[in-house]
């Protein structure tokens, strides 16, 4: 198994059952069983093109290791004049199945606390992200989501599936999500989607302290805006490392 994910690389990404039998150098029928075990725990995935990547199983596991996460996890701004944002929590994520993925985030030493950290899983419904990756995910997924038990996390979670329901429809038509206290008791969130094309493949978010209304003024446009760039990057071919 391990020499099975040793046959990707930063310049073989996608490969097929075949190729990855010829990089280990084991029967198809072999690599087959090898592969689906891999699949079936996360380590692998396989893209509408039949083709296998990494799967997000790997990243959560990586982000674990001792000698990157100081790295990643540093307390520092997020950069960069146009996005106006320093001293707060700045959260990149994915969707994966029924959950979110945190695959970035950027803070200060005095932003507030949050539960999520780099490589970790959590609901969609009370995040931010997770507003914006529920409102867009297929429709099976929403209904699984609305139909399964909703945690209440603090007093202002959504625990309602029809409350909900108005919710995501709002996300898709505004085209930003607000989760206002619904994680922690002081943090309010306002994320946005990022596109690769046409679907949805990430969303961002900035986390701060204080009020739904005071958020939503001053950090909508910023978010909306950074989400826009990272999208056309995207758009113009650069890797889609957030797909």
């Amino acid at each position: 198994m391990l020499a099975v994910l040793d046959a990707f690389s930063r310049e073989r990404t996608a490969l097929t059952l075949s190729q990855i039998a010829r990089a280990v150098g084991l029967p198809v029928s072999t690599t087959h069983r090898l592969v689906a075990e891999l699949a079936a725990w996360g380590g692998l995935e396989r893209d509408a093109d039949g083709c296998y990547r990494i799967g997000l199983r790997m990243f959560e596991l990586g982000a674990l290791a001792p000698r990157g996460r100081p790295q990643r996890e540093a307390p520092r701004p997020f950069k960069g004049d146009r996005y106006g944002v320093t001293h707060e929590n700045v959260q990149l994520a994915v969707r994966d199945q029924d959950e979110v993925v945190f695959v970035e985030r950027f803070a200060a030493r005095d932003a507030v606390t949050v539960l999520t950290r780099v490589g970790g899983r959590f609901a969609m419904p009370p995040t931010g992200v997770g507003l914006v990756l529920l409102a867009h995910a297929p429709r099976d997924v929403q209904e699984r989501v609305l139909a399964a038990p909703l945690t209440r996390y603090t007093g202002h979670t959504i625990t309602d599936p029809r409350r909900l329901r108005r919710v995501l429809a709002d996300v898709r038509r505004t085209g930003f999500a607000v989760s206002d206290r619904q994680v922690t008791g002081d943090a309010v969130s306002v994320a946005a989607p990022i596109t690769a094309g046409d679907p949805v493949v990430a969303a961002l978010s900035v986390v701060v302290r204080g009020s739904s209304a005071a958020a939503v003024r001053g950090l909508t446009p910023t978010v909306r805006a950074a989400a826009r760039g990272i999208s056309r990057l995207l758009a113009d071919g650069l890797p889609k490392t957030f797909s």
